[in-house]
């Protein structure tokens, strides 16, 4: 054959020991040898090889393709007798004679020389051109006498040995970096971005706040890259350095650099790293960061081949520079999650019978991590604890984190306690940003930057700019949903905030600014809720749920009713729409305050408050109503939105239907319903109440009028009573309006409507010709409204369920559920429940029944739920 040219894929044999063997038996080996060159020559020409020269006792051979020269390999080892070791590698190469000259050669040489006998290497040359071969990666090796590292692969076949010893290659890297003594937890995945990233760039930034990981991070990315740095992996520790001039000479003096005649120490760093092939760790620049900047700066500007991984609590501001931001360990997972991972295992060294066995433990430490943020300093520090207390213990003393966490004098002095960590950073701030971070410690899950500006009595830009700075320095989390930016602080932040907030004698002002924001939103948030935008309502109030309560609880316990009871109105109908029942809690709250002083929105407090019935105080709930009443209609006290209506359904749920519709035609005599919710009210009672004509004759039109309105609420509101009105003369009118009602309520995250309208779309598919079509209305009901503790209106979907489950023969869960569902409310609201009592009295006998249904009633809501579910799955 003729020999290949150009790119050429080369195969380097030898037999491993062969000197020991000559030594031994040379007659033998003289036999063996030539069945070896056999073997090799057979193995090489049948798969279109050409072997050029013998190298003592191997020899090598060309192919002008790597499959060739990977098969002949195969072929070869499966048939040699002796240990043959053999390396391939693919390069371009320069014949001349009977002889080829190139630095593939070499290579193919040097990745035979690694080997054992009877493998089969590959370099990457070769490996990265082939498919379909079964491969190891056994990683980039340093190779005695070739510059870079050279990636490696066995080959793995049928007939080949799998197990070997290490591969002989250069095991001393230049570098001082060392090995940390604990295993690497929970960032596996951030090494690999880490490197890939590194890979494509020069200047690598991890940022994060103090304790978060980074210098373990950079570690462990070199350790991933050193094979990749002939020259080394060299790690600089910044954080001794106090002088920011002195940062050169401690570069210098680790890299055993002088400094040159004529040049300054900064620049003969730099010419000193030309031409290396080096990556340089350079950790905890945030105090020295001009300095630092500088002179990584200075060396990229020189050293086309150094690479440079910093870690900071702010970035360099360096041309090209990369950032990777480091974020707190995982703790969503729970008992699996690598927070709690890394508190076992750290644990484990100071109480060697850590165990999580004991669910108490379990959730002990899945709560500690989750209040320490996923922190591994902090996570560290409280599992040291663990020699001398339980999870729990620990747990519980959490309020006092900065003098609970204490770690060893032997540390670092910035990682020695969680106090050090976050004041080594606060240290760091100029003035006014230190007042910036005292004074939005006072919000609580995040703010914007109008709250912000609040707080901090500055203006817009200058607030931006501070805020700014602390994302930057990693104290303050930023996050963007929508187009909107939102701000955070890690809880641990948090409370040295607070600290410093308290200590600067300025918390009660910026806690009273901080309620004011929030009661001051009023208007802002309640004509946002009464617009086709009130998702956004429903999202705010969501978002903003821990501020509101923060500032409410600020606000009523230091005698500031004016903002207390302007964050309650303000917030009310957006929980009633979600079935958040937190602002009714907090109208009850402020009645007697309120009344003390003969507040003018008391009457609203007693109408907000007269909800109470919904998490099932009908009691408490009546004497609210009965107060409320008394004030609208002695002094004319008004609510928003002509929702006086709203009053009725505590009589209503509690059976005094000729009082809620009374109170509900009073009010519309008087004209204020503007959004026709009182309307709509009426038309429920009355249906409720049996009167089904009047009741579908004041819903004449009730859609058209909600819908001028604009507002979702009170047209899916609409929709559902207008719907449950005409749900036995008019089934398909009120599939219709109640299929309407329900997309829309979903769509406009009305929670509570689309309980309604489930439950009342329920009762019209449990008429139909199949009821199992109820099944769907009935879950999305009862699950809304378990989850939000509404125990009274949870009843109505139960009612049906039983109902559903006698059509379909289900008799004994049918009787347990309607023990437990009926009550006066469900009993006219619902009254197939009374005729499928009757009936499974009769299917049943009324001891059998009895019995079933005392079960049902004496579950707890949870139970019954969970019950309800079971059967709806066994009835599908």
């Amino acid at each position: 054959m003729n020999p290949p040219t150009g790119v050429v894929t080369f195969l380097f044999t030898d037999i491993e020991g062969s000197t020991r063997r000559w030594e031994t038996d040379a007659a033998a080996m003289r036999i063996a040898l030539d069945a070896h060159d056999e073997a090799l020559r057979k193995a090489i020409e049948g798969h279109g090889g050409w072997m050029f020269k013998h190298t003592g006792d191997g020899v090598i051979a060309a192919f002008a393709s790597p499959p060739s020269a990977i098969d002949a390999a195969v072929a070869a080892q499966r048939a040699l007798e002796l240990p043959v070791r053999m390396g391939i590698a693919t390069g371009e190469a320069e014949r001349r004679g009977d002889d080829y000259f190139g630095v593939v050669l070499n290579r193919a040489a040097r990745v035979m020389g690694a080997g054992h006998g009877g493998q089969i290497l590959i370099a990457d040359s070769t490996a990265e051109l082939i498919t379909g071969v079964d491969l190891i990666d056994l990683g980039p090796r340093r190779l005695r006498d070739v510059s870079r590292p050279v990636g490696i692969f066995q080959l793995r076949a049928d007939g080949l040995g799998v197990k070997f010893p290490p591969l002989k290659v250069l095991n001393v890297t230049p570098g001082n970096l060392r090995r940390p003594v604990t295993s690497f937890i929970g960032r596996e995945s951030d090494v690999a971005d880490v490197v890939a990233l590194l890979r494509g760039c020069r200047l690598v930034t991890l940022t994060g706040m103090g304790g978060v990981g980074k210098t373990r991070l950079s570690i462990e990315v070199a350790e991933h890259l050193t094979n990749e740095f002939t020259d080394g992996v060299w790690f600089f520790e910044l954080a001794a350095v106090t002088d920011p001039a002195a940062v050169p000479d401690a570069v210098a003096s680790v890299l055993g650099i002088a400094q040159q005649p004529g040049m300054s120490l900064v620049d003969s760093v730099a010419l000193a790293l030309e031409g290396r092939v080096r990556l340089l760790v350079f950790d905890n620049c945030e105090h020295v960061l001009d300095a630092a900047a500088g002179l990584i700066e200075a060396i990229l500007a020189r050293s086309k081949t150094a690479k440079i991984v910093a870690t900071s609590r702010e970035r360099l501001m360096v041309e090209g520079e990369q950032l990777w931001q480091v974020h707190s360990l995982d703790f969503g997972a729970g008992p699996e999650s690598a927070a709690v991972r890394l508190f076992v295992e750290r644990a484990s060294a100071v109480a060697p019978r850590m165990s999580l066995a004991q669910a108490h433990d379990a959730a002990a430490v899945v709560e500690i991590c989750r209040r320490l943020d996923g922190i591994p300093l902090a996570i560290e520090l409280a599992a040291s604890r663990m020699s001398s207390m339980t999870p729990s213990e620990i747990c519980d003393r959490l309020d006092q984190r900065f003098r609970l966490l204490v770690g060893s004098r032997r540390a670092p002095e910035r990682h020695q306690t969680l106090r050090h960590a976050v004041q080594w950073s606060y240290d760091q701030l100029d003035d006014a940003e230190r007042a910036m971070l005292a004074r939005i410690s006072a919000f609580a899950g995040g703010f914007d930057l109008e709250g912000a500006c609040a707080v901090s009595e500055s203006d817009e830009y200058t607030t931006l700019d501070l805020l700014d700075a602390l994302v930057r320095k990693s104290l303050v989390v930023v996050g963007r949903s929508d187009g909107r930016t939102r701000y955070s602080l890690l809880e641990t932040i948090r409370e040295f905030g607070t600290e410093m907030l308290t200590a600067s004698g300025e918390a009660t002002a910026v806690r009273i600014a901080h309620a004011h924001h929030f009661a001051g939103l009023e208007t802002k948030i309640l004509a946002l809720w009464d617009s086709p935008q009130q998702r956004e309502a429903y999202v705010w109030f969501a978002t903003e749920l821990p501020n509101l309560r923060t500032g409410f609880r600020w606000s009523a316990d230091n005698g500031d009713l004016d903002a207390a009871v302007a964050i309650v109105t303000g917030t009310f109908f957006l929980g009633y729409g979600i079935d958040n029942y937190e602002p009714v809690a907090w109208a009850e709250e402020l009645l007697e305050p309120a009344r003390a002083v003969n507040h003018p929105r008391l009457a609203y407090l007693y109408a907000m408050a007269s909800q109470c019935w919904l998490p099932g105080r009908i009691d408490d709930a009546l004497r609210y109503g009965d107060a409320a009443r008394l004030l609208i209609g002695s002094v004319g006290d008004e609510l928003p939105f002509g929702a006086e209506g709203l009053l009725s359904t505590p009589y209503a749920n509690s059976g005094q239907l000729e009082l809620a519709i009374d109170w509900c035609r009073t009010n519309l005599r008087r004209g204020r319903d503007t959004h026709a919710l009182t309307r709509s009210f009426l038309i429920f009672t009355l249906m409720v109440a049996g009167c089904e004509d009047e009741a579908m004759a004041v819903a004449d039109g009730l859609i058209e009028d909600a819908d001028t309105s604009r507002n979702p609420y009170t047209l899916t509101f609409a929709l559902m009573v207008y719907g449950f009105a005409f749900r036995r003369t008019d089934p398909r009118r009120s599939r219709e309006a109640l299929q309407r009602g329900l997309e829309a309520a979903h769509e406009t995250a009305n929670r509570s409507n689309e309980s309604q309208l489930a439950i009342c779309l329920a009762t019209v598919e449990a008429t139909s010709v199949d009821p199992r079509a109820a099944f769907d209305c009935v879950t999305l009901a009862i699950r809304n409204l378990h989850d939000s503790g509404n125990i009274t209106t949870v009843c109505s979907p139960l009612a049906i369920l039983s109902t559903v489950l006698d059509r379909l023969g289900h008799h004994e869960p049918a009787a347990t559920i309607a023990g437990f569902a009926i009550n006066p409310f469900t009993a006219a609201a619902v009254p197939e429940l009374t005729l499928s009592i009757v009936h499974l009295r009769e299917a049943l006998g009324d001891s059998a029944y009895e019995a079933l249904a005392h079960a049902g009633q004496a579950m707890s809501n949870a139970e019954m739920v969970a019950y309800a579910y079971d059967q709806i799955d066994e009835a599908r």
